[in-house]
């Protein structure tokens, strides 16, 4: 009996809201996705553009002689770029990787 009174409490709903209550209801709803968007923005977009930006400054900086790495890890010197590759030299074998490939350079380039 207790439970079936609930239901019949919960199924009329609340009391009606006023027109200002809806304006401030939905200007929170607002706020908040606006807040999720800016700590989004902050969290995950900035980062990744900073990061591409330095990938493109590392990349254009790059000349024959300097030590790198890969991304999967091989290490070598380079021999030659081209517009989108790079030529590494890496032991006994020569390597033509992509320019995006190139995870970091070395210090203290050139390489002997």
């Amino acid at each position: 009996m207790l439970s079936q009174t609930y239901v019949a409490i919960l199924a009329q709903g609340g009391p009606p809201m006023s027109e200002a209550d809806t304006k401030k209801q939905m200007f929170t709803q607002v706020g908040m996705m606006v807040f999720i968007g800016i700590i989004f923005y902050v969290m995950l977009i900035r980062p990744q553009q900073k990061r591409a930006k330095e990938q493109a400054k590392l990349v254009s900086e790059l000349k024959a002689g300097d030590k790198v790495t890969t991304t999967s890890g091989i290490v070598g010197v380079v021999v030659g770029i081209k517009d989108n590759s790079v030529t590494l030299r890496s032991g006994e074998s020569k390597l033509e990787v992509t320019k995006a490939a190139i995870g970091e350079v070395a210090p203290g380039t050139p390489a002997s």
